[in-house]
């Protein structure tokens, strides 16, 4: 759910800006607002979990998103429709991180391998299906307020999610009471607030208005790099324990892995659905439909793939990563010198190469880059790696459409040369996600041991299975 609402919404803009009376740039927040606060929250939440209880935290977060997807889809005006979008990105960024750790809190070895690629399917899928699900919600639930659904929609689901989650998930205290280190939030809360803002605000003119955050948002990012390795000298409690990054095999390649890779895993799914709608006319059903065979290779890669990773290890996301590029550039290819609409059903091959490379990238690099992160930094480790991803999705969802647009303008509204260098960029994106795999991997000589204990500390704290 948390997920599928980032991109579900995008389809259903057009039918709230009518029914609503907004501006376009007030519709925006319905979508950026969303995005920024679920990315705002993660790594802090994430080590609230730990402090206090995954258990907890996850059925709290889950609530609120229920209340506030409720409240989004009875808001009146526009005002109210994105101060519940704002929320329910707040409660889906205190959710989110508390799933990658309770799987390393509950599993181990070949069956954590698993049990990511169950979550890494579901990432992968929930990204990839979202217009189409939009779509076809839109159709079911004719008429001017159909859009409200694809908000109520969440309410029984997350009832249900919540019944279970109380009865299945087990409840394990924190050896010992933490105290939240408050000046990290600050500092890494500014930060990726001024390195997303011009970001998410980059269709209104935010990237020339609001260019000066970004140094801004580095020089935080800085200040609280430094100040988290000043607390761990004192022996101090960090929000972030930076021997995550520098002490933790694979954890500081695998995020940088997991940002460059949803550059342009996030991208190029707007470039396709303003090139399906805008340049081919199709309805935002159909244009979503076209790219399903990328979620449906995405989702059966990923399951396998989480059973393969303790044997191959980063070689798996060495695969992955060159059937995305692959896959992409097959299908941009095609699209690229196939006019109308025969170019849909030739791309479907190399789209469907492309999601079986990205269910053996997303997965399988999870496990990867937090296997050897200690369960008690579990939360924390799985907010950060997140919070690259969705710096990284904001990076691509800002650039690849704004260069379709920049390419229109000046090609005389050339939609298949516009589609093939945006997506083209994206490509570009996960090459460089690619290098970073295999330097990765010839690094370490090849896939490791399963089970190899953490550098940062020997700490192997065991739950009680549900």
């Amino acid at each position: 759910m948390s997920l599928l609402d980032v991109t579900i919404v995008a389809v259903e803009l057009p039918s709230m800006q009518r029914a609503l009376h907004a501006s376009a740039p007030a519709i925006q927040w319905v979508v950026s607002g969303y995005a920024l606060t679920f990315a705002l929250v993660l790594v802090t939440a994430g080590r609230v979990g730990d402090a206090i209880g995954r258990r907890r935290i996850f059925l709290l977060a889950l609530a609120a998103f229920v209340l506030c997807s409720a409240a989004a889809g009875a808001a009146p005006t526009i005002t109210l429709l994105v101060v519940a979008r704002l929320a329910q990105g707040m409660a889906a960024g205190c959710l989110a991180p508390q799933n990658s750790a309770l799987i390393q809190q509950m599993f181990r070895g070949a069956e954590r391998g698993r049990a990511f690629g169950l979550f890494g399917a579901t990432v992968g899928v929930s990204s990839a299906v979202g217009p189409v699900i939009g779509g076809l919600i839109l159709m079911l639930a004719d008429g001017p307020q159909g859009w409200r659904w694809i908000f109520y929609v969440n309410v029984p689901v997350g009832a249900v999610a919540f019944l279970l989650g109380l009865r299945l998930l087990p409840e394990v205290a924190p050896r010992r009471r933490e105290r939240l280190d408050l000046r990290g939030v600050l500092l890494l809360g500014c930060g990726v607030l001024a390195l997303m803002l011009p970001l998410i605000l980059a269709e209104s003119g935010g990237l020339r208005r609001l260019w000066w955050l970004f140094p801004v948002g580095l020089g935080l990012l800085v200040a609280f790099a430094w100040w988290e390795r000043r607390l761990t000298a004192v022996g101090g409690q960090p929000l972030l324990d930076p021997r995550l990054v520098t002490n933790t095999r694979g954890y500081a390649a695998g995020a940088a892995i997991a940002a460059l890779y949803f550059v342009g895993f996030s991208g190029v799914w707007l470039v396709f659905a303003l090139y399906f709608q805008n340049g081919q006319g199709y309805s935002p059903l159909r244009s979503g439909l076209a790219v399903t065979p990328f979620a449906i290779g995405s989702a059966a890669a990923a399951v396998v793939a989480g059973r393969l990773v303790e044997r191959l290890g980063r070689l798996l996301t060495v695969w992955g990563l060159s059937a995305v590029a692959l896959g992409l550039g097959g299908a941009v290819l095609v699209l690229r010198l196939v006019p109308g609409d025969p170019a849909v059903w030739y791309a479907a091959p190399a789209l469907f190469v492309g999601g079986l490379g990205s269910g053996c990238v997303i997965s399988p690099n999870v496990t990867m880059t937090l296997r050897d992160v200690p369960v008690r930094m579990a939360g924390a480790a799985g907010g950060a790696l997140q919070t690259a991803q969705r710096l990284g999705g904001a990076v691509g969802t800002a650039a690849l459409p704004g260069l379709f647009y920049v390419v229109l303008g000046t090609d005389q509204h050339d939609f298949r040369s516009a589609v093939a260098i945006a997506v083209g960029s994206g490509i570009v994106a996960v090459l460089c996600a690619l290098g970073l795999a295999v330097h990765d991997w010839l690094r370490d000589h090849g896939p490791r041991s399963p089970g190899r204990p953490s550098e940062v500390s020997h700490d192997h704290t065991h739950a009680r299975r549900p």
